[in-house]
């Protein structure tokens, strides 16, 4: 395999943005307009030359157990059992019949000619069978759907450098984005040899879009301006030049104010109001200085706690290196905005549609809201639901019902009759990462008023 071709696989691994390369003026217009103007170019367009011919999704059917022509003559069953394998969703918006997270793309003839992933891969999930843009995908296998699909079209995936998820919903494009910055130089040209940056990142959950609307720092460890467009251009290193980046800079402008204008799906359920009124003084009293408050009148304080005291799994804030980010700082990626030198710890987020965004921590290893707020009740190892259809959600718990697994065992123990992608529904607490521990704020609550809390957390 070629370096070109590595550093686009490497690149489709990450948060892909899509958009039309055609916006390059900025504007003075209203943010609804630009809003407007992003979710276009975010949904509809597409500038990234094509990873894979058309006719690779045909050619997946040997891993879905059917025949490529069904691709034709049964859409709707090859649609279903390729998103059934991959952990994808339907699009939301016009999409060629394809699934939300694979779009066609363009060639350098301006014409659709191929198949490549898009930012709705991990940033489009789907919950109660309803499909929404900006939610994180919590059923996602990407290593499995990058390989399958690269084998798909009769090409050798490239070995694996590191660990790109090894659960469904989890994606590590945080290293991605380190390894791509490596093979720039300060100026982003690109380096005749990898830069050594010394990150080493886990694998993460994928937080909802909407949570953009209120933040000033962004990322998990809160040490990104969230004014910056350009931090999201990084992902786009495998292919694209600074005069490139220039010149793509307005549409991102778009995009982000489409971010901010995305709205939480409301609670579907019942929610018992008496006990949330009382849920919302212990909310106020018990979490508020971080989380901030809600209503007409509410603020978000923007707080990011300090590792030892949130005492949450510590390897993705120390995963990013003192070299990356001065590396990073030195381009015009962070020329505007540069990243903040000083690691503090995790930043405490907005909780508006907390419901539908479980798993809970920054790595997903809680499942429910009631284990969140009782770490007695979190699972060492525990096997998540086929799909988010609501038939597994935990109404009283909020979040995913799973089935708790003895840590003794292993993956091989995993029935040879079950599907070779089964293994990527279990998650292991002890791996890199992926430790439960810490936030441990609920369990000197009462019961009672654990209940009302997770009441009350229903309404946001």
């Amino acid at each position: 395999m070629t370096r070109k071709r590595w550093m686009r696989f490497v690149f489709l691994a990450s948060w892909i943005f899509c958009g039309s390369a055609e916006r390059l003026i900025a504007s003075d217009d209203d943010s609804a307009a630009a809003a407007e103007r992003g979710r276009i170019a975010l949904t509809l367009g597409s500038f990234l030359a094509p990873e894979w011919k058309s006719s690779a999704y045909a050619a997946t059917a040997s891993f879905l157990g059917m025949a490529p022509s069904d691709a034709e003559t049964k859409p709707e069953a090859f649609s279903a059992a390729f998103r059934a394998r991959y952990g994808l969703h339907e699009a939301p918006y016009p999409n060629d019949g394809l699934p939300m997270g694979i779009r066609r793309g363009k060639g350098a003839d301006g014409r659709k000619q191929g198949l490549q992933i898009d930012c709705m891969v991990c940033h489009g999930g789907s919950i109660g069978g309803q499909s929404y843009v900006g939610l994180g995908n919590t059923t996602l296998d990407l290593d499995t759907l990058l390989r399958e699909m690269t084998l798909a079209d009769g090409r050798r995936p490239p070995p694996r450098v590191f660990t790109l998820n090894s659960t469904r919903g989890t994606v590590n494009a945080g290293q991605i984005a380190a390894i791509l910055l490596s093979l720039r130089n300060p100026d982003l040209s690109r380096s005749r040899i990898p830069i050594p940056l010394g990150a080493n990142l886990p694998e993460l959950d994928v937080p909802p879009w909407w949570r953009l609307a209120k933040k000033t720092t962004i990322y998990y460890d809160g040490r990104t301006d969230a004014r910056s467009v350009r931090t999201n251009m990084q992902f786009l290193l495998g292919e694209f030049t600074l005069e490139d980046f220039k010149r793509m800079e307005p549409t991102f402008r778009d995009i982000r104010e489409y971010f901010k204008s995305i709205k939480p799906p409301k609670y579907p359920f019942t929610i018992d109001r008496e006990r949330a009124v009382i849920g919302r003084v212990v909310f106020e009293k018990s979490c508020s200085k971080c989380h901030g408050t809600y209503g007409a009148d509410g603020e978000y304080p923007n707080v990011i706690v300090e590792l030892d005291k949130i005492g949450t799994d510590p390897k993705r804030a120390l995963g990013l290196s003192d070299r990356l980010i001065a590396h990073y700082n030195s381009t015009w990626l962070g020329e505007e905005y540069p990243a903040d030198t000083k690691m503090i710890g995790y930043q405490a987020p907005p909780l508006d549609g907390i419901w539908a965004t479980a798993p809970f921590l920054h790595n997903g290893s809680v499942p429910t809201l009631d284990a969140l707020l009782d770490s007695s009740k979190r699972p060492i190892r525990f096997r998540k639901p086929p799909t988010t259809d609501f038939q597994y959600y935990d109404q009283m718990n909020v979040g995913w019902k799973v089935e708790t697994i003895d840590p003794s065992e292993t993956d091989r123990d995993i029935p040879k009759d079950a599907p070779p992608t089964e293994a990527r529904r279990i998650y292991d607490t002890r791996r890199f990462g992926l430790g439960n521990q810490g936030h441990l704020y609920g369990d000197k609550l009462k019961d009672a008023d654990r209940r009302a809390l997770i009441e009350y957390l229903k309404t946001l």
